[in-house]
């Protein structure tokens, strides 16, 4: 999906979270603000949110003189992740589908999003989301493609979320054991995006087949993926697409069997879906 006029005001106002977030300076916060309204002016309407936000964060990156805008805000929202686990884990070991509730608990971590529109509070999206019907209910052709394939790849969106993701690829693990499973992470430290770094302090490298994107968006973008990755998206049974930059990278996309497990944080996509903000979706292509 390409951006709508309401995508150019929500980035411009992510210049100014940014600047918030790296404590910076009066100075440094309007040279920032400044220079992506005068970007704004120049945007392609033929891209989509998440190409448009890797040349704005580039460029916020490269005046604050920082590689990873948001290294200590990720930090943070990592730990804050792992003190849910036990609760996850538990409800995992009380369920009587442990299915729905791994996936649900993933979606639920979708709302560590610094680029968001809309911001929510993960430990109140986890204590109702496993009370919550997707508004968007593909669940069970997530369940029937998942019994038949051989390989799974999931695609990472943010730093804490991935937490979520551990436990879930886990779950997938115990419950589909003939299956073979990749996890998927941004090439460069883009918005609170998950990457290598983070991926490898989780143990995902131990847990399933870890796999570097090459991407510099806050989402899969096809063209921009490295050789193997392209490969691999191409060639794997079924892919399991997390969060909204993921969803607005590869809508629409060349291949099917994606399954995109996402909140709805702003006004654009849920449109775009025909739903509402803060509705959880399960979405087969």
């Amino acid at each position: 999906m390409t951006i709508d006029e309401a995508c150019v005001a929500c980035i411009i106002n992510q210049s100014i979270k940014v600047s918030d977030a790296i404590n910076a300076s009066k100075s440094l916060k309007e040279e920032m603000t400044s220079k992506v309204k005068e970007m704004s002016f120049n945007f392609s309407y033929e891209d989509n949110p998440p190409e448009i936000a890797s040349y704005v964060y580039g460029k916020m990156a490269e005046i604050a003189n920082k590689t990873d805008l948001y290294d200590e805000v990720k930090e943070l929202s990592t730990k804050k992740a792992l003190s849910f686990v036990p609760l996850v884990k538990d409800k995992l070991f009380t369920s009587s589908n442990k299915l729905l509730t791994a996936t649900k608990t993933a979606v639920a971590g979708n709302v560590i999003d610094l680029a968001a529109a809309v911001e929510f509070d993960l430990e109140e999206e986890l204590s109702k989301v496993f009370h919550t019907d997707f508004a968007y209910d593909d669940f069970e052709l997530m369940k029937y493609e998942l019994t038949n394939a051989s390989s799974v790849l999931i695609i990472g969106d943010n730093v804490g979320e991935h937490i979520f993701d551990y436990v879930f690829i886990q779950t997938l693990q115990e419950l589909y054991p003939d299956a073979s499973y990749s996890y998927m992470v941004r090439g460069k430290p883009i918005i609170n995006d998950v990457t290598m770094k983070e991926a490898k302090e989780a143990g995902f490298d131990e847990l399933c087949e870890l796999v570097d994107s090459g991407v510099n968006t806050p989402g899969f973008t096809y063209n921009r993926a490295n050789t193997y990755s392209k490969k691999l998206f191409d060639s794997v049974d079924l892919v399991i697409s997390k969060g909204m930059g993921n969803y607005e990278c590869m809508s629409p996309s060349h291949r099917k069997k994606i399954c995109f497990l996402l909140k709805v944080k702003c006004e654009v996509v849920a449109k775009f879906l025909g739903k509402n903000v803060g509705d959880i979706v399960c979405k087969m292509s």
